[in-house]
């Protein structure tokens, strides 16, 4: 899969923002990488300082975080990625909508690189899907955001919004093919 351009979408009435999250996706064989473009005044931001020893940590979704989720295509099994600016991380697997969330073990380390400046933060992560997915397996794949604003307002940022609340884990949002 060529790399593939994204860009986010706040949920409405709570985007109201001046930031752009914007990004790239791609796929080779069984290699992903990702890449989150958040453009703006990130001192407005509320952006977790670099982690000394980043690690797995529950939570990440409290603050400012990335997060995209892998479904196999005709299997209700997916997983769910966390990518805090901090450099923690953390990775679920989940049976079914919302069911039965575990920590995927088979990740021990997830480094991903930060570079962050005043007008943009940058997020970029590759790793070999064969630890977690057949590498022949066609993929779903829905991608995220959750900005916290310096006075404590949470904004919601996903590729579409299909339902009436936000929800990153509607299968309907999983919307890029590869």
């Amino acid at each position: 899969m060529n790399p593939r351009r994204f860009s986010l979408q706040p949920f409405p009435g709570t985007g109201l923002l001046p930031i752009k999250v914007t990004g790239s996706i791609s796929r080779k064989v069984n290699i992903f990488n990702i890449c989150y473009w958040l453009f703006g005044h990130i001192a407005d931001l509320e952006v977790p300082a670099p982690a000394e020893r980043p690690s797995r940590r529950i939570g990440l979704w409290e603050k400012t975080c990335f997060e995209f989720f892998i479904a196999e295509r005709n299997s209700s099994r997916y997983w769910e990625f966390n990518l805090s600016p901090s450099g923690d991380w953390n990775v679920f697997r989940l049976e079914s909508y919302r069911q039965n969330l575990v920590e995927e073990t088979t990740f021990s380390i997830f480094p991903f690189s930060i570079l962050k400046r005043s007008d943009s933060l940058r997020l970029v992560l590759e790793f070999d899907l064969s630890i977690i997915i057949p590498t022949d397996q066609a993929l779903e794949i829905a991608i995220s955001a959750v900005i916290k604003t310096g006075q404590g307002d949470v904004t919601l940022w996903a590729l579409v919004h299909p339902g009436p609340e936000a929800d990153f884990h509607r299968r309907d949002s999983f919307i890029i093919k590869c």
